[in-house]
């Protein structure tokens, strides 16, 4: 018999989430045999995302029942049963957490309809439910409510049922929950951490600092480390002796922080980070026709890069992003070798610099336009981030085009004094890692604000 379940939360940090919505199918193989679709009030904020991700937001909650009023109804319907979800670690973790505020262990067997589904459907483009299902034919209404999501993935499994001539999920996929591995040592370090942005130190008994590491949730990522079962990850179970941190709110605060600190205490399991963190860059040079060029190529130290990039496909991916942004032709951005026009010329995408009819005046005013967006280079500014509560951001000062340092701020702060700012200024190296994690931040984060000081 099998529960075949879809829970909506209010999103928000990891383990601290609440039901907002749970559906349950009882299956029995062939047919529905049972079913409990409800509400619940979760008792907590909802995160906007998710209310626009699923329609359900508080007032419609205000009289739905607190999770503790169905928790006996839950129980009897997944009785002997097998949890089935889509992507069940995340329905199932959200289960065990919600009865064990209640302090009662909820223990079931459970599978994953994601990982069936690669193995019985190998050639899907993709296995997000809408997209799985869309593909299979299977109809669906109500996405993202627990309803819709459940039934859907009741119709998705009964379709992995037929096709799983070698009985994989009644013989093989069935997970039984395993006893916690981690130590009891490991636990109390665990429940003193915080499930916020930051950096985390791990120490050795002598207190000396064997791995240093960030993450948008400390506690999260430290509970990665003390369960994996890596090479490094049981070294670092076996010397650990205790986890310090430092929150920081930002990610970038956070990113910076790791780079600096793993050069200065270079601690033994960090060996990866202390190379270099970028490999590939945006350079420009002036052609014979005075057409201003752009190639991504490996990183060179005496040549003064655009911007950087972890890997060349990383690079190659930005640059046909911005060509189709700042219409910019191929062939002069290297993504199309050719001796005469380029591909996006012929359908009337690219205005002929390829060819010589577009003004390298037009043209080179476009490609300025892009280096002026995506270098710092000679500039004088301030990123502001988020900070480690509400009341404060974080900041962080590039002058000249050379990164000075971070620092926090209270809201009421008058940061545009350059005497105050100062004195807000953590001051941090500037070297090619830093200038690299800046700008990567500043692509990925369109929303960030950008104060310019000149």
């Amino acid at each position: 018999m099998y529960a075949i379940l879809d829970i909506e939360t209010t999103g928000g940090k990891f383990n601290e989430e609440g039901i907002t919505e749970i559906a349950i199918y009882q299956f029995d193989g062939h047919k529905v045999t049972d079913q409990f679709i409800s509400l619940v009030n979760p008792e907590r904020e909802i995160q906007p995302f998710v209310v626009n991700l699923t329609g359900i937001n508080s007032s419609m909650l205000k009289n739905a029942p607190k999770f503790y009023e169905v928790a006996k109804r839950i129980v009897e319907i997944t009785e002997d049963c097998i949890i089935v979800a889509h992507n069940s670690s995340f329905d199932y973790r959200i289960l065990k957490t919600e009865f064990k505020r209640l302090g009662f262990p909820f223990k079931r067997k459970s599978l994953c309809t994601v990982e069936l589904s690669q193995q019985l459907l190998p050639d899907m483009e993709s296995y997000s439910l809408g997209k799985l299902t869309r593909a299979l034919g299977i109809p669906m209404a109500d996405r993202h409510r627990a309803n819709g999501d459940a039934m859907a993935t009741v119709k998705l499994f009964k379709m992995l049922l037929n096709k799983d001539l070698d009985k994989v999920i009644v013989k093989d996929a069935i997970k039984i929950e395993q006893k916690s591995k981690i130590a009891p040592n490991l636990n109390a370090i665990i429940e003193a951490l915080p499930s916020d942005t930051g950096v985390y130190y791990i120490h050795n008994i002598e207190g000396d600092i064997i791995y240093i590491g960030k993450s948008k949730n400390i506690r999260k990522r430290i509970i990665q480390h003390f369960t994996g079962t890596n090479s490094k990850s049981k070294k670092i179970q076996k010397l650990v002796s205790t986890v310090t941190y430092e929150k920081t709110g930002s990610e970038l605060a956070a990113l910076l922080k790791e780079s600096a600190e793993i050069k200065k205490n270079t601690p033994i399991f960090n060996r990866a980070l202390r190379r270099r963190i970028f490999t590939h860059a945006l350079y420009r040079f002036t052609d014979k026709n005075g057409y201003i060029n752009l190639h991504i190529d490996k990183s060179d130290q005496k040549e003064i890069p655009i911007t950087t990039f972890s890997t060349r496909a990383s690079g190659k991916h930005f640059m046909f992003k911005v060509v189709d942004e700042y219409n910019l032709c191929q062939k002069l951005t290297g993504l199309e070798p050719t001796k005469t026009s380029c591909f996006k010329y012929g359908v009337k995408e690219c205005q002929g610099a390829c060819i010589n009819e577009e003004s390298v005046n037009d043209y080179n005013k476009r490609v300025h336009s892009l280096i002026e967006k995506y270098s710092y280079d000679k500039k004088d500014m301030l990123i502001i981030d988020k900070g480690r509560s509400i009341e404060e951001k974080s900041v962080f000062l590039i002058e000249n085009g050379i990164f000075k340092g971070m620092g926090f701020f209270d809201l009421n702060h008058q940061i545009n004094n350059r005497a105050i700012l100062k004195s807000l200024i953590t001051p941090m190296e500037n070297n090619r890692d830093t200038q690299h994690i800046i700008q990567s931040y500043m692509r990925r984060n369109k929303r960030l604000k950008i104060i310019d000081l000149n």
